[in-house]
């Protein structure tokens, strides 16, 4: 993604951090509508009701045309689901990506789970795994000198679980919007990446399959799915580095309680 890096001041992060913990709660919201029998639009009516309750906006309804607060993809759908009448079963996998807006700044996060009880091992390692590969990623930002630390760390995690990458899909800088630059791949790259620096608030987002690492999209123009049909998994949270350290906007601890195992500390700012 090019263009500028945009640096935040540790008052806007703080007001970014507002916007984070609304998508926490959105996200959780959605995930509890999501039973089997449900509809995937009662999980972004949930998402949607917390993001007006908390008066904050939705940054994907309207993004581009999307028609909805959340996606939600499931199982051989990797992003960009459209919510809608499809009902969802048991042992579906289910990855929900949500955004809020607050005073002009962007929260973005999403979450993977299964829904009752796994029908396959590999289902639950791969919603495992890809949540690892996350909070492997942030944990290498915290003393990354390059993206491509973070890039690095995220692909070490799925290849030690036989996953792949979706080619071609990354995360992201986010602040003023909700894709910005500097882009954060999920695998490496040839080539010098942008130096981390204080300031930059990054979408950490790895998306990996069971299969190919090869997708298409389908006639909707949005849903995103696994070209080999295999089951996809999808995790993503926005991360603050300033000056004393780093900070999981989207997550109310800051990151504190996945990041100890890792030896990092987050610090507010």
């Amino acid at each position: 993604m090019a263009g500028r890096i945009e640096l935040k001041t540790r008052e806007q992060m703080r007001v970014m951090a507002q916007a984070g913990v609304i998508v926490e709660r959105a996200l959780a919201a959605a995930k509890a509508a999501c039973v089997a029998g449900a509809p995937t639009s009662a999980a972004d009516a949930a998402a949607a009701a917390v993001i007006a309750e908390a008066g904050a906006t939705s940054n994907f309804l309207g993004y581009h045309g999307f028609p909805a607060t959340v996606c939600i993809s499931v199982n051989e759908e990797v992003v960009h689901g459209i919510p809608g009448d499809r009902v969802l079963a048991p042992g579906d996998v289910v990855s929900i990506d949500c955004g809020a807006i607050v005073d002009g700044w962007h929260g973005d996060s999403a979450v993977s789970f299964i829904v009752g009880e796994p029908l396959t091992a590999a289902d639950t390692a791969l919603v495992k795994a890809t949540e690892r590969s996350l909070w492997a990623g942030i944990a290498a930002l915290a003393s990354a000198s390059r993206i491509s630390d973070v890039s690095a760390a995220v692909e070490r995690v799925a290849d030690e679980a036989g996953l792949h990458p979706i080619d071609g899909y990354v995360g992201h800088g986010i602040g003023t919007a909700m894709h910005m630059a500097p882009d954060v791949p999920n695998y490496r790259t040839r080539g010098r990446s942008p130096r981390v620096q204080p300031g930059m608030c990054l979408a950490i987002e790895p998306m990996l399959v069971i299969g190919t690492d090869e997708s298409a999209v389908l006639n909707d123009e949005w849903t995103v799915v696994s070209l080999d049909g295999s089951r996809a998994a999808h995790w993503e949270h926005s991360v603050a580095v300033h000056e004393d350290g780093i900070w999981v906007l989207t997550a109310s601890d800051g990151g504190a309680s996945r990041l100890a195992p890792l030896g990092v500390t987050p610090v507010a700012p």
